[in-house]
């Protein structure tokens, strides 16, 4: 179990305790061309500005038709593992979604009523189903009833979309297939009370959750990732991620609640599509550097 204090930037945080390979890789790579591009520009920029051509210089000039040539093939190369990472990840994102849906609809056929946030893999467990008492991380007996419900069908489904059911059992899952990386049971608490007392509250909510689900379903236990790593996890939040951000009755009900966030093998596509707008940047300076070189070529 993984207990979070924090919202967002922690090293635990959903699925993030492991720097993403493939993005650091790619920021270097990028950081590394850019910085040749800007050199090339330059050397090309001053080449056009002289009238006395040598052999030596045309020379130089050639040298660096040559790198730009490698350069933009370097960036085709880099552009195509982006899109190829981009199309894994909107992939995840259909299988998850998948998963919401056979969750939502397999609690609907047994009377309790979720909802789901399909862009952020949320399973919402609202007052009705899972309710929680004023400054208080006790389920009471229908809340209680209701977890069980929910560990069951979770039981049921989430086997399908794990990489690995027991640790200590080869999986005959195939390991390339999309699977789920962690289920965090998320603690939620309204902004009455004292902050500091209700980050401990939010996490003991999340904590009993996740004692009564692997009591009722001990597999739950079992579900492992890519990493063997058990999927499912805890984590509170306080007050600071309200579903209604109000003041009244209302909300503070709505607020006290328990979240399921299901997050992928492949995670937020967000940080590559920053690479690829990059990218498609550094492009239009090789473009401006060929011009450049071309230029100074005809002189």
């Amino acid at each position: 179990m993984a207990f979070i204090h924090e919202t967002g930037s922690g090293p635990d945080h959903h699925a993030e305790e492991d720097e993403n390979y493939f993005i650091s890789m790619t920021d270097m790579m990028v950081g590394i061309l850019f910085i040749f591009i800007i050199m090339l520009m330059v050397f090309a920029l001053n080449f056009k500005q002289q009238t006395d051509v040598s052999v030596e210089q045309i020379e130089r000039l050639e040298q660096a038709r040559r790198q730009a040539e490698i350069v933009a093939d370097k960036l085709d190369a880099l552009k195509e593992e982006v899109r190829l990472e981009l199309q894994q990840i909107d992939k995840s994102d259909q299988v998850r979604s998948a998963l919401l849906q056979e969750i939502r609809t397999r609690l609907a056929a047994q009377g309790l009523d979720v909802e789901i946030d399909l862009a952020n893999g949320v399973l919402r467990l609202t007052e009705d189903a899972v309710r929680f008492p004023t400054s208080s991380p006790i389920l009471n007996d229908l809340a209680s009833a209701n977890v069980r419900k929910i560990a069951l069908v979770l039981r049921e489904v989430l086997p399908s979309f794990a990489s690995c059911a027991v640790k200590e059992a080869s999986c005959s899952r195939d390991p390339k297939a999309t699977s789920v990386e962690t289920v965090f049971i998320e603690g939620h608490t309204d902004v009455t009370g004292a902050d500091e007392a209700n980050w401990q509250l939010s996490t003991q909510r999340a904590v009993n959750t996740y004692r009564l689900m692997t009591e009722a379903q001990p597999l739950l236990r079992s579900l492992t990732n890519r990493a063997a790593r058990q999927i499912v996890s805890v984590s509170g939040y306080s007050s600071t991620r309200p579903v209604i951000d109000e003041k009244n009755s209302v909300a503070y009900d709505t607020n006290r609640r328990i979240d399921l966030r299901f997050v992928m093998e492949v995670d937020d596509g967000k940080r590559l599509r920053e690479v690829l707008e990059l990218t498609n940047k550094m492009e239009g300076q090789l473009k401006n550097l060929r011009s450049a070189i071309d230029a100074a070529d005809v002189q």
